[in-house]
């Protein structure tokens, strides 16, 4: 690899981040903090296996830590959409542009390329978002895969598991496939999924699994992990309910939601999940002793946020992902054995889907969200990917109902791309 060097350039406090967003670039955003990218000044890649994400974290520190670069502006940063599943490369790209607003003020510009080499030039263009959407898809345009009923047996049989002792918990998920019938405008869809989950993380990522690339787009509402230093942030959701447009029935909603046995224990396993691994990392690891309601557009969720400082400061927040992945709230409890069950269970590739999406610089810091409320887009053609959190009394039917709503939160957003 050639030896890299980066250029900063300020943006301003005002600079639109999409702005920056062009066709295969990656782009993750939530409350106006994140970056935007294009181009590859670099690429990483750690083989298939269970440590791929900590090799990957090494390899990008020493990666990162030589490029060269002036007193100013962020440190060089890569980015990086990580697979569910362990059988696949972990990857990781060094951009060759990127528009950065790390925390809530300057922007900076951040070019990347071969030392001795200038960065190219890049055009800005003038870009605004669609004034109104397509027409509303028609059910020839969708095929579920699995069908709804076979996703109710595979819960079944998913609960007889968990009573027989097998499991605590397990997070299955199912897709629908979306011919849209016109090549699908990616920056257009996330222009929409910002606009409405304003406090989710919007995000664009491409896919290099076979058989073909393709890009990630979604919006998400929970945090993996962030570090700053030695602080160390993460909020894990498990548990959910419909929301309405009806304050009343809303307001109702959420405390069904708060009260609920079954979701307090799809949740519970969560949070002991990440305490036992981030405590094993932090020092003064704090996090309320009951859950928060956390609202999307569409659904109600049981969020902790998690507090701490690193004993280490040398931990780098790749290191905490390749610790916490995969959580309860996409996998299950026990982590392997529900990673076996899910291979007999779910019939579908989660490809990017429930996996780690987000940056690291080269001091290591980063921040890192769980890839869901998402479809994996190809001309025009989507695959929508939606999961449950299935535990011993968890209810066939209902958990079929929360998938098809995820669904329909994703298929409006669909039809502005």
């Amino acid at each position: 690899m050639s030896a890299l060097s980066a250029t900063a350039s300020r943006l301003g406090p005002a600079f639109d981040l999409l702005a920056a967003y062009r066709d295969g670039g990656f782009f993750f955003e939530r409350a106006g903090v994140g970056l935007s990218t294009s181009g590859e000044a670099a690429r990483l890649r750690a083989e298939p296996g269970p440590e791929r994400i900590l090799r990957l974290s090494r390899s990008l520190v020493e990666t990162l830590s030589a490029v060269e670069r002036g007193p100013d502006g962020p440190p060089p940063v890569a980015v990086a959409s990580i697979t569910f599943d362990d059988d696949r490369p972990a990857e990781a790209v060094i951009p060759a542009r990127a528009a950065i607003r790390p925390v809530m003020g300057e922007t900076w510009q951040l070019d990347v390329a071969p030392r001795g080499e200038a960065p190219p030039r890049g055009e800005r263009d003038r870009w605004t978002g669609r004034t109104l959407p397509h027409d509303a898809f028609a059910e020839i345009q969708l095929r579920p895969d699995p069908e709804p009923d076979d996703y109710a047996t595979a819960v079944e049989r998913a609960t007889e598991r968990i009573r027989a002792g097998e499991l605590r918990k397990i997070v299955l998920a199912r897709t629908m496939l979306v011919n849209a019938g016109r090549t699908l405008d990616a920056k257009q869809l996330l222009w929409r999924l910002r606009a409405v989950e304003a406090d989710c993380y919007a995000f664009a990522a491409p896919q290099t699994h076979p058989p073909v690339r393709s890009l990630l787009v979604g919006a998400t509402p929970e945090l993996l992990v962030r570090r700053r230093g030695r602080l160390v942030e993460a909020t894990p959701l498990a548990g959910s309910a419909q929301r309405f447009g009806d304050a009343g029935r809303d307001r109702a909603s959420a405390d069904r939601l708060f009260d609920s046995g079954k979701d307090r224990e799809e949740h519970a396993v969560v949070v002991e999940d990440v305490e036992r691994i981030l405590g094993a990392f932090c020092e003064h690891l704090e996090h309320p002793h009951e859950p928060e309601l956390l609202g999307t557009a569409n659904v109600w969720h049981l969020a902790t946020p998690f507090r701490g400082k690193l004993h280490d400061p040398s931990v780098t927040s790749l290191e905490l992902v390749a610790a916490l992945h995969p959580t309860p709230a996409v996998c299950g409890t026990p982590r392997e054995a529900s990673r076996e069950a899910l291979e007999k269970l779910e019939p579908i590739d989660r490809g990017g889907y429930a996996g780690p999406v987000g940056w690291m610089d080269a001091n290591g810091d980063g921040e890192w969200a769980i890839a869901l409320r998402c479809a994996e887009v190809t001309g025009s053609t989507a695959r929508l990917f939606a999961g449950a959190g299935i535990v011993a009394d968890s209810v066939p039917e209902a958990e079929v109902d929360e998938t098809e709503r995820k669904f329909r939160a994703l298929l409006d957003a669909l039809r502005w791309g």
